[in-house]
């Protein structure tokens, strides 16, 4: 027996039985024989971390653009505090972990440089508008190249749906998928709370009264009530209704996150001084979108998938870290010195 027989056969006595097992995973794209040594969700999660698109992400900017600072979040360390929440919720469900782990570690690795400004950019001009969690599961099925001659990631349906689906309208078909859901727009809450505070355009005493009443003060108690709250109202739907078909907050503890995240948007995400410099990203990428159409030969070789332009140029830009988009823009548009 191998060893991923084994953690296999451990999934299926240990977890719940609303738990997606791997063993039980609706597969894969493209037919690959089985590691020995590690599941099928265990092979995503490396095959993410080893990804070109996943180590960009410590260069693109989560709310503050190019942060002089060391401590504030790049879209890195978001994807990073995700997991890390999302694992803990799942292990309190008894649901897999691994898979967590890959939809959690995958979910935003078609976000842009400069976050959502960057994301908006794209959407403007792209004739087909642009949302990062589609272009996230573009990257894993088309974009990277794990696998020549193979396109993408080859990775398992669960994890794909569980990225695609992590925001928007969709729904994730595993409660694996749900918990990434929730667990994103927690971490980004609170961390965003935090370097708000760290960057001056908030002070303790600015922060609703009554969420915090109710979390907590701090950060890692807001975030530990958000946690408790959703393992065990999803565990007490589960006992009482005989089947846990969706992860679950309190309405109470719902109700607070959800005043939190409206405080954020109104205080910092629109018109605050965090947000003075997205006119100058919108108008960046957008005359870098419009000079690569004009100019396909000057993308690398292996950005240009043979798809129409329009898609091919989206693509490059949308993978661009902040620094090599800013860069790349004073090459193009900025006069260089006389030498």
């Amino acid at each position: 027996m191998t060893v991923r027989k084994t953690l296999e056969e451990r999934e299926a006595q240990f977890l719940s039985q609303f738990a997606t097992l791997s063993s039980k995973s609706a597969g894969r794209v493209y037919q690959e024989k089985p590691c020995d040594y590690r599941t099928d969700y265990q092979r995503d999660r490396d095959r993410i971390i080893h990804c070109k698109a996943f180590r960009r992400l410590k260069h693109k900017t989560q709310v503050f653009i190019a942060p002089e600072g060391d401590h504030y979040r790049t879209r890195l360390t978001h994807t990073l505090e995700v997991t890390q929440i999302a694992r803990t919720i799942a292990r309190g469900l008894f649901l897999n972990e691994d898979l967590t782990e890959a939809i959690a570690l995958g979910h935003d690795l078609g976000h842009t440089p400069f976050g959502h400004a960057g994301e908006e950019a794209l959407n403007t001009i792209y004739p087909e508008g642009f949302q990062h969690n589609v272009q996230s599961l573009r990257v894993v099925e088309k974009l990277e190249r794990g696998m020549l001659p193979i396109p993408g990631l080859n990775l398992t349906f669960e994890v794909r749906d569980g990225i695609v689906n992590h925001t928007g309208d969709g729904v994730p078909c595993t409660l694996e998928g749900q918990v990434v859901r929730f667990a994103d727009r927690i971490a980004y809450i609170n961390h965003d709370i935090d370097d708000a505070i760290r960057a001056d355009l908030l002070h303790q005493e600015d922060l609703p009264k009554g969420p915090l009443e109710l979390l907590g003060a701090t950060g890692n108690q807001r975030i530990d009530a958000l946690v408790r709250d959703i393992i065990n109202s999803s565990a007490a739907a589960a006992d009482h209704q005989g089947a846990a078909d969706k992860i679950i907050q309190s309405s109470a503890i719902g109700a607070a996150m959800n005043e939190l995240r409206y405080f954020l948007f109104q205080q910092v995400y629109i018109g605050s001084r965090a947000k003075v410099e997205e006119t100058k990203v919108s108008q960046m990428l957008q005359m870098l979108y419009r000079y690569y159409l004009a100019n396909p030969e000057e993308m690398p070789p292996d950005d240009r998938q043979d798809e129409t332009p329009d898609r091919e140029v989206c693509d490059y830009i949308a993978g661009m870290t902040d620094r090599f988009a800013m860069t790349d823009f004073a090459r193009r548009f900025l006069p260089a010195a006389w030498q």
